[in-house]
């Protein structure tokens, strides 16, 4: 893969950002990767609204990567707590998946959640049905915590519950 830069998004970013995360988690585009919540969930994703108000909170950052240029991945660190930082929205272009990017989004994540919010510890949530994706976190040192978090949506959709992983940074 081409060199990868790496810089935290600005408002100007979420004009590129929102197609690209709709593309990454829903409909059919989503299908070229093996990341995607398209068979689980029809609606959208973010919005453009949503993805501005993420940049602009200070205790948040949205990573780009971009590769010759364009706009190929995204991963959000939000701070949690005093030594918890939380991992999202890990967003890979879906025809570049399972080609390193995503580990290369989740290490520049881990280094920014240590250097910006003094984070001891990264957490995330990943639906419990994602049995593959839950397994590449944890060949990646998470490790499900035992809590469960109910899915954002009404009405509830039990089928669709978070689990929780952590890992030690």
């Amino acid at each position: 893969m081409s060199e990868i830069a790496f810089r935290a998004a600005t408002l100007d970013d979420v004009a590129a950002l929102h197609p690209l995360i709709e593309r990454a988690y829903r409909g059919d585009t989503a299908k070229a990767g093996w990341t995607h919540e398209a068979d689980l969930l029809f609606d959208t994703r973010t919005s453009a609204q949503e993805l501005s108000a993420l940049i602009a909170d200070p205790d948040r950052v949205i990573l780009l990567a971009h590769r010759d240029g364009a706009l190929v991945g995204c991963v959000q660190v939000a701070r949690v707590g005093d030594d918890l930082a939380y991992l999202g929205m890990l967003t890979v272009e879906p025809t570049l998946q399972a080609s390193g990017l995503g580990r290369r989004l989740l290490d520049a994540a881990e280094s920014e959640a240590v250097a910006r919010f003094a984070a001891r510890r990264m957490e995330m949530t990943v639906i419990h049905r994602r049995a593959e994706l839950i397994a590449w976190y944890e060949r990646r040192g998470y490790r499900h915590t035992g809590e469960t978090r109910p899915f954002p949506v009404d009405p509830p959709r039990p089928e669709l519950e978070f689990m929780v992983l952590e890992k030690r940074l």
